[in-house]
């Protein structure tokens, strides 16, 4: 069932009833009455909010594609930015079902430029005051963020290491950037120049990783990074508009990217003439797709399924197992919490609450954010999903007040 009320696409319709849950007409209703009075307050000029229990769906559309735009469709696709990481470390977790990585292996072998690492003394010290890592990164040092490179969230310059990265020209530690003019190669040749911030396996360091393990997948399966994830996830599951661009026959499906400015929203990004308009030299595993609720929920139901689609096991279900368990330590957790938030830790790829948060997700919760405005949470033991797609920038690390409001109403919902 869609709805589109702002949009005069006819009135609820209907009640559908969730697995252990009444979802009646009047709470229904509630859910879209908040995301209204959101829009109403200019948080962004429209969304796409699903929410799913077992086999059944439940998707509101609401306002437009642009401010001055077309009215939002249930196929609109968003540019999903970091809500990218879990796909990234689900095609890793291939490869070491296929035997062509180990969890445990040094990446040194298939990324010889991490090989022998020297680490910062300090943050704030001299780029070239360095010791000797004491291991090498691993592959699951990528996956759960311990490799060593991060996002320092500090104003720019604060650290000599800032201006480096600068001079760099590299994404990895800020938002994704499809006019990067090089490819994963040159990035990775880039990056191996400075050292690592942290020895591999000690703290928690946001984003970097996940472009690192887009190189390591590219290489490890002989395929450019969006071939591998076209084959084995995206045409199985049947994710027919997830990508890292969007072609010219879907183009004015892409809404406009906005960001938040003196009180009003300021185009970031326009769909005919902006950075996923065309191909891009890096596909960006840390945050270069876009997708849409429907493509989304397909991959999430996959792992709630412990890796099955339609019968057919795409990812074997101890690997789901992997991913969706926290592996940080309570002072990592402690440490990276500006990022993840209270009472969550990280997985492969994606956080998990490892007790009931503020926000009201519970103990197992899975899901992940993108900075562009877009925000995905699980409930594996009740089997709920909650995605909320809009088109404006988050102010800062943490989902603004639609994205809480949303999955609590959701929640109360399901029961």
């Amino acid at each position: 069932m869609t709805i589109n009320r702002r949009e005069t696409l006819g009135l609820l319709g209907a009640a559908m009833a969730l697995p252990g849950a009444a979802w009646s007409q009047a709470s229904g209703n509630e859910m879209e009455t908040h995301l209204e009075e959101a829009l109403d307050a200019r948080h962004a000029p429209g969304l796409v909010g699903l929410v799913a229990q077992g086999k059944d769906a439940r998707t509101i559309v609401l306002g437009r594609m642009a401010v001055d735009g077309p009215p939002m469709q249930r196929d609109s696709i968003f540019r999903i930015a970091s809500m990218t990481k879990p796909v990234t470390a689900v095609a890793t977790m291939m490869l070491v079902a296929d035997g062509k990585l180990k969890l445990d292996e040094p990446v040194d072998r298939l990324l010889p430029e991490l090989a022998d690492r020297k680490v910062l003394r300090r943050l704030d010290g001299p780029v070239d005051d360095t010791v000797p890592a004491k291991r090498a990164i691993t592959v699951e040092d990528l996956l759960t963020f311990r490799a060593g490179y991060g996002l320092l969230l500090v104003p720019p310059e604060t650290y000599p290491v800032q201006k480096d990265i600068a001079r760099l020209g590299i994404v990895g530690f800020g938002p994704p950037d499809p006019h990067m003019p090089f490819d994963g190669d040159e990035w990775l040749k880039r990056l191996a120049t400075l050292p690592l911030f942290a020895q591999p396996g000690e703290r928690w360091l946001y984003t970097t990783a996940s472009n690192i393990l887009g190189v390591l997948v590219a290489r490890a399966s002989g395929q450019s990074f969006g071939d591998f994830l076209e084959e084995r996830i995206f045409e199985p599951l049947g994710m027919k508009d997830s990508g890292f661009h969007v072609p010219p026959g879907k183009i004015e499906r892409l809404v406009t990217a906005y960001r938040p400015k003196d009180g009003a929203l300021e185009v970031w990004d326009e769909p005919a003439t902006g950075g996923w308009s065309k191909p891009p030299a890096f596909e960006q595993g840390d945050g270069g797709l876009v997708s849409t609720a429907d493509d989304y929920l397909a991959f999430v139901r996959m792992l709630l399924a412990g890796g099955k689609h339609d019968g057919r096991r795409m990812l074997p279900a101890e690997a789901v197992a992997a991913m969706t368990r926290d592996h940080l330590t309570p002072a990592q957790r402690k440490d990276g919490e500006i990022i993840l938030q209270e009472g969550q830790g990280w997985g492969y790829g994606m956080s998990v609450a490892v007790e009931k948060t503020p926000t009201g997700a519970l103990a197992g919760t899975i899901g992940w954010s993108g900075g562009f405005g877009t925000r995905w949470q699980s409930d594996p033991a009740r089997q709920l999903t909650m995605i909320l797609l809009t088109q404006r920038m988050f102010d800062g690390p943490k989902p603004t007040a639609i994205f809480n409001r949303f999955e609590q109403d959701a929640r109360r919902l399901a029961g």
